[in-house]
């Protein structure tokens, strides 16, 4: 059973950081940890960021030079640091993961992360 933990939303002023975090688990190692999307009330999910096996980090371009994703291969866990946040950066935020044996995508439950004053 893969399961997905994901934490470090919450509430934060504008200019402000958050640290999200999301540990893919269950799945004997097949699942790795690819990055995260997020959806605001009422729109579409939106990539966000995702860094591919062997690759570099890629963002929208919305959040290039605030968010920083990095990720722990021994631990099988991917970090998204926000700094600089906006109130239009508020969503939820949901962590992706992909098969390295078929490709299929997989989702968490997500984080909420709320910008505002």
């Amino acid at each position: 059973q893969v399961q997905f933990v994901e934490s470090g939303g919450g509430l934060v002023p504008p200019g402000g950081s958050l640290k999200l975090s999301c540990t893919v688990s269950g799945s004997g190692g097949d699942i790795y940890a690819r990055g995260w999307y997020r959806q605001a009330p009422g729109k579409q999910r939106e990539w966000v960021a995702t860094i591919p096996l062997g690759g570099s980090a890629d963002y929208v371009d919305s959040v290039k030079g605030r968010f920083t994703l990095s990720r722990d291969e021994a631990k099988n866990t991917v970090y998204l640091q926000m700094d600089a946040l906006k109130p239009e950066d508020t969503a939820v935020y949901v962590c992706q993961g992909r098969s390295r044996w078929d490709g299929k995508t997989h989702w968490g439950q997500g984080t909420q992360v709320t910008v505002s004053s």
